[in-house]
């Protein structure tokens, strides 16, 4: 596979094209793997298919996730506590790629693949049935030689683009994408929010005028009517910390009630556009 895979060889690209195609949006939740505790992972990723899931964002725990909110920070470090590690993460991948095809795309902070060993988890990754990484620490050009290799593995290599990244900088990122783009709602960290900036729409239309890839945001995403009037302007639409705040409060349950709920809205939005 080579560093600029296109769209219509990229199969995580190609199922957004395909979702579009029909009039869907992508739905895309974030678990930390291993939150509230190891034996509850299983269940929220079922639960997240029955919801109406089409790309799953599982989260590896790390100690210093500076991209988090309190919300994943917290999630991060009661995973942590209860023993979860990298390799487990790829276990539970495994033997949710037993019994569902579901892409799925590890949410990860540079250091535990480092620690692992990039090879070794580029090969874990695949044989677990993992479609994707996102690296939320390797912005483009800190590390070329990791990069490439991530680019050229079967894992897509999912990247980053902030509101503040330079037009010019974003063509360079937009370039090198693949799977989809992850555009940041907003400037900070992760967390519910109330609101989405006026100025959104705009920004994702000049982003699709230099990608040819998907692009999906997130980073604030927290209730239906804010997923439906993204799925009005991007390919996919990304829920994290709104969910483990549903699941804080109501558990499984009431996360699934809140994604279902995001997926009504999302397609009726469609349907009507």
């Amino acid at each position: 596979m080579s560093p600029t895979t296109s769209s219509e060889s990229d199969r995580l690209a190609a199922r957004f094209a395909a979702w579009k195609r029909s009039g869907r949006r992508a739905l895309i939740p974030y678990i930390t793997a291993g939150y509230p505790d190891r034996t509850a992972t299983a269940g929220l990723l079922a639960a997240f298919v029955r919801a109406g899931a089409d790309v799953i964002e599982l989260g590896v725990p790390f100690s210093d996730p500076v991209a988090d909110g309190p919300t994943i920070q917290r999630s991060s470090q009661r995973a942590l506590e209860g023993g979860v590690t990298l390799p487990w993460v790829l276990e539970t991948l495994a033997a949710f790629r037993a019994h569902c095809d579901v892409p799925v795309v590890l949410f990860s902070y540079l250091n535990p693949i480092l620690r692992l060993g990039e090879d070794r988890f580029i090969a874990e990754a695949v044989a677990a049935g993992a479609d994707g990484v996102l690296v939320t620490d390797l912005p483009l050009g800190a590390d070329v030689a990791l990069e490439r290799t991530l680019e050229c593995s079967e894992l897509a290599l999912v990247r980053l683009i902030a509101p503040t990244t330079p037009a010019q900088r974003a063509a360079a990122i937009a370039a090198r994408a693949q799977g989809f783009l992850y555009y940041i709602a907003r400037t900070g960290v992760t967390g519910a929010t109330a609101y989405i900036r006026d100025a959104l729409p705009a920004e994702i239309r000049a982003l699709r005028a230099v990608t040819r890839v998907p692009i999906a945001v997130g980073f604030g995403i927290s209730t239906p009517a804010q997923a439906a009037r993204l799925a009005g302007i991007a390919d996919g639409v990304v829920v994290g910390s709104a969910l483990i705040d549903a699941l804080d409060r109501g558990g499984p349950h009431a996360a699934e009630r809140l994604l279902r709920a995001m997926r009504t809205a999302m397609d009726t939005s469609s349907a009507a556009g």
